[in-house]
């Protein structure tokens, strides 16, 4: 069940703009970073299998994921992400990272509900605009991703999206899947919910301190107020 008590106190889904993260919120991209972090971590002589766990890329800026994951300094971070999206270019298509299931059929009823929608990510900018452009979904109002540079963070992709959107925080609520989501919009003084959608290990919303925790599309549709066709 979602944690969906906040959501009410909150008045979340009265809130006239929702912010989504894009990686692991709206398309599962899991698959398409995993496979081309393991290929440019490999040309970069790591031992892949001795790192852990290369899902814990999702969601950070990939020099930050880098660095966390393989204990490098941020010149060999760079590296290994010049590595990696010279592979995601050539070899990633609109097939390897479909919409969320539900995912499609929740932005259309924010939508026809007369709700603002847009994206904050902590993807380079371009490259959202290019893979949200390929998918099948409602048109947002606005796609804020990171700049390099001059917008390093998740926080100052929401305060960019607010201010693209000429809406204050207590207007706004981000929907995200890592606690970065959660983390970016607490500092522009936004609530988040934060939703499991198998990114997130258990434990990380709670820890994070999500104002609303859900467990699948269904879930944070509720949250949002809208019922799915």
């Amino acid at each position: 069940m979602a944690e969906t008590a906040g959501a009410d106190e909150l008045h979340l889904a009265d809130r006239p703009v929702v912010l989504f993260d894009f990686d692991g919120t709206i398309a599962d991209t899991s698959r398409a970073i995993v496979r081309t972090a393991r290929k440019a971590l490999e040309r970069r002589g790591y031992d892949v299998d001795a790192l852990g766990d290369l899902t814990s890329l999702i969601g950070p800026p990939l020099f930050d994921g880098f660095m966390n994951l393989c204990g490098v300094d941020l010149d060999e971070a760079i590296a290994i992400t010049n590595e990696y999206r010279a592979l995601f270019n050539v070899e990633v298509r609109p097939e390897d990272y479909p919409p969320l299931p539900g995912i499609p059929e929740l932005l259309r009823a924010l939508s026809e509900r007369g709700t603002r929608i847009a994206v904050a990510t902590s993807r380079l900018e371009s490259m959202a605009l290019d893979m949200i452009g390929a998918l099948d979904l409602p048109p947002f109002e606005t796609i804020v991703g990171r700049l390099e540079p001059g917008r390093d963070t998740k926080a100052d992709c929401i305060r960019e999206a607010l201010r693209q959107l000429d809406v204050d925080p207590g207007s706004a609520v981000m929907v995200g899947d890592r606690k970065h989501d959660t983390q970016g919009a607490h500092a522009c003084g936004v609530p988040c919910i934060a939703v499991y959608t198998g990114t997130a290990k258990p434990g990380e919303h709670e820890q994070a301190g999500a104002d609303v925790i859900c467990h699948g599309i269904p879930e944070l549709a509720a949250a949002l107020g809208v019922t799915l066709a």
